[in-house]
């Protein structure tokens, strides 16, 4: 799909190199060896789908997520990992891209999107609120000592 100067994807694991680059601004802990290695066992799963956002033909956006079954919902799009590049923020790429993916997701019968965001990400939930997401709930995380 295009729109102006953008272009909207979906990526492989052809596309590695570029996805770890912007990856790695979204979880900058890791290193690029970590998000490549998650990157790839993410690609294994058949409910995955990778996107990507171009401008001018070079990688500017990525988001990710999985086609999943919820008793509240029906079939879904579950997002995850959006990032844009940090010099092009704050200039409508991202509304763009979530109408992209939101587009992808009713065509392959997705009722609901669904994402999480990180509480302290507060610039995140004024963008996700004002193109009509709402919060439902509260995302609970555990990490499993020795589960890695």
């Amino acid at each position: 799909m295009k729109h102006d100067n953008l272009t909207f994807k979906l990526l492989t694991n052809d596309n590695i190199r570029e996805i770890v680059v912007l990856g790695q601004q979204l979880h900058q802990k890791l290193t690029l060896k970590q998000v490549e290695e998650y990157q790839n066992q993410m690609f294994e799963f058949s409910t995955y789908n990778c996107f990507g956002l171009f401008l001018n033909d070079q990688l500017i956006g990525i988001s990710s997520g999985w086609i999943t079954i919820r008793l509240y919902s029906g079939k879904q799009f579950e997002v995850d990992n959006v990032i844009i590049n940090s010099s092009d923020q704050s200039k409508g790429y991202g509304k763009k891209f979530f109408e992209f993916i939101e587009n992808w997701a009713k065509q392959n019968g997705c009722k609901t999107i669904e994402l999480n965001t990180y509480v302290k990400n507060s610039r995140s939930h004024k963008f996700y609120y004002n193109i009509g997401y709402s919060i439902i709930g509260f995302h609970f995380w555990k990490h499993l000592r020795g589960g890695d």
